[in-house]
């Protein structure tokens, strides 16, 4: 058996599913009983960068147009074998899905230092904001929106999440506040504009800089909603209120008690933290160029709390 058939078979507990080698052999897997569907590889290396890492070797190999699917979408086929693997099931191809992946233990002492975070950022971010104008709302909020109805739209769930996150601030006017990985400038000049308060917004991505302070200029606040380019650790000062949204998913295990470390030197006495994150089941990840998926978490971090 080939060493991706080794793959599927220890995957497949439900449906079915003929894998098409290149040679044109065909071999199938799975009980039935569910979802049918063809996978058609269509050169010799797409078994083995599979079979190596499943979870990247199979996203590459469909987006390089390696790997074709026949009788379904990709969406299906996730479903088939993730869907029977689920974390929180205990499912016994989970093992095998995460092969490849980085042990717990080099996971957690990784180093992300400011040089290394600055490269993750640019390779994520500095890529041209075209991209990301393309399935972002109006006001390129990249973190989870938060829908209060499911029909709502995302300008409509991102607008909600912006209001959450104000309202469990507690803002009121002259506050000062920053913002830790501000994004295109979104939050920063919402705040400012709902609550009447100053604003630093920090970023390590030259593209989202720019866009940042144009937005600012352009609303005629810049002198109250500022961005700079600097790491969150070389940062000095004091702020009332801090605000962090999606960035902490980048600051890697390792780094944890740093990163709270620097949040609380620069908080007021009296002053709110809020934290909005992405989690996961599981493990902690490593602080690599693209942030973990999952589900949306919001923490409030008092400073009386400490």
């Amino acid at each position: 058996m080939s060493l991706i058939g080794k793959l599927l078979g220890t995957l497949m507990s439900k449906g079915r599913l003929t894998l098409v080698q290149p040679s044109g052999a065909r071999e199938t897997y799975g009980p039935g009983g569910g979802q049918e569907l063809t996978v058609r590889l269509l050169d010799r290396r797409v078994a083995f960068d599979i079979a190596r890492n499943p979870r990247l070797g199979f996203g590459e190999a469909y987006m390089d147009g390696r790997l074709e699917i026949e009788g379904g979408t990709i969406l299906e086929l996730l479903e088939m074998i993730v869907g029977a693997n689920r974390w929180e099931a205990g499912g016994k191809g989970r093992k095998a899905l995460q092969k490849g992946r980085m042990s717990g233990l080099k996971a957690l002492f990784r180093r992300n230092d400011a040089k290394r975070s600055r490269k993750n950022v640019a390779h994520h971010y500095d890529i041209g904001n075209d991209l990301y104008r393309l399935f972002l709302d109006d006001d390129l909020q990249y973190s989870c929106a938060y829908f209060t109805d499911p029909d709502n739209s995302l300008e409509q769930a991102q607008a909600d999440k912006k209001a959450h996150i104000a309202a469990k601030l507690n803002l009121r006017p002259g506050l000062r506040v920053l913002d830790i990985g501000c994004g295109w400038g979104g939050t920063a000049l919402y705040l400012n504009r709902v609550a009447d308060v100053d604003v630093l917004g920090i970023t390590l991505s030259e593209e989202q800089l720019k866009v940042a302070r144009q937005r600012a200029e352009e609303a005629g606040v810049a002198d109250r909603v500022k961005f700079e380019l600097i790491d969150y650790r070389a940062l000095t000062g004091t702020f009332d209120r801090i605000v962090s949204i999606g960035m902490f998913e980048h600051v890697g295990a390792a780094h944890y008690g740093e990163f709270f470390y620097h949040c609380k030197q620069l908080l007021a006495e009296d002053g709110v933290m809020l934290l909005h994150t992405i989690g996961k089941l599981g493990g902690a990840g490593s602080p690599t160029r693209s942030p973990t998926s999952g589900y949306s978490r919001v923490i409030i971090c008092p400073r009386s709390a400490r």
